[in-house]
């Protein structure tokens, strides 16, 4: 008999992240706002206690490749805490740059712009409406550190921002209904909409 193990996600007991629908256009009204999307690697960061982890969507602990985050986590003001995000290496402009974070030579300079927040002193904030989580989460990270950053949110047209993420040559948009709570999987609460001319796609249509 063959002895597979399970995954890493499994052992771990990881809370599998909220999945945008992709989306050929942004939703428009009210009940939606917009986040940039930038190309990077999705992590769920961990805090318990003195441990931090900072887990990948197939389970693997990443809190030893990212020391930057992992300090920047640890020192939150709080027992626990999971959070939802994106690790990223951004240039001076902000501007995340792909190629920087797949290289593994800079490792040390990747941060985390978290976006929502899951778990707090032991109390799930899954069920509550996004805006209130992103609130606490806001509240949580206080002034922007050296390895954590709250991504903001925005209100308005989703075309009209989708636009201005593509003039800054951002990966695109995430739009999110702001009332909604947080589902794992796939989710059409979460919508991605894509820059077409972003390095991620020419990168995509590159690849035999």
């Amino acid at each position: 008999m063959e002895w597979r193990s399970k995954p890493p996600a499994k052992r771990l007991g990881l809370i599998e992240p909220c999945i945008p629908t992709r989306a050929t256009k942004p939703p428009a009204g009210p009940q939606w706002v917009h986040e940039i999307k930038h190309d990077g690697y999705r992590l769920i960061a961990r805090k318990t206690g003195d441990r931090v982890r900072l887990l990948t969507r197939r389970g693997f602990d990443w809190s030893d490749r990212y020391p930057r985050i992992s300090e920047a986590v640890a020192a939150l003001r709080t027992a626990s805490a999971t959070i939802d995000g994106e690790a990223v290496w951004c240039d001076g402009d902000g501007l995340a740059i792909f190629d920087k974070l797949h290289s593994r030579t800079h490792d040390a300079e990747v941060v985390l712009y978290a976006f929502d927040l899951l778990e707090l002193d032991g109390e799930d904030w899954r069920p509550r409406p996004l805006e209130e989580r992103k609130a606490k989460l806001q509240d949580l990270i206080g002034k922007p550190g050296a390895g954590i950053l709250y991504r903001e949110h925005l209100d308005g047209d989703g075309a009209t921002i989708f636009a201005h993420a593509c003039r800054l040559g951002a990966e695109g948009i995430v739009s999110k209904r702001r009332d909604h709570p947080y589902r794992s999987g796939p989710s059409k609460a979460w919508l991605k909409t894509k820059n077409p001319a972003a390095p991620g796609m020419l990168r995509f249509r590159e690849e035999p």
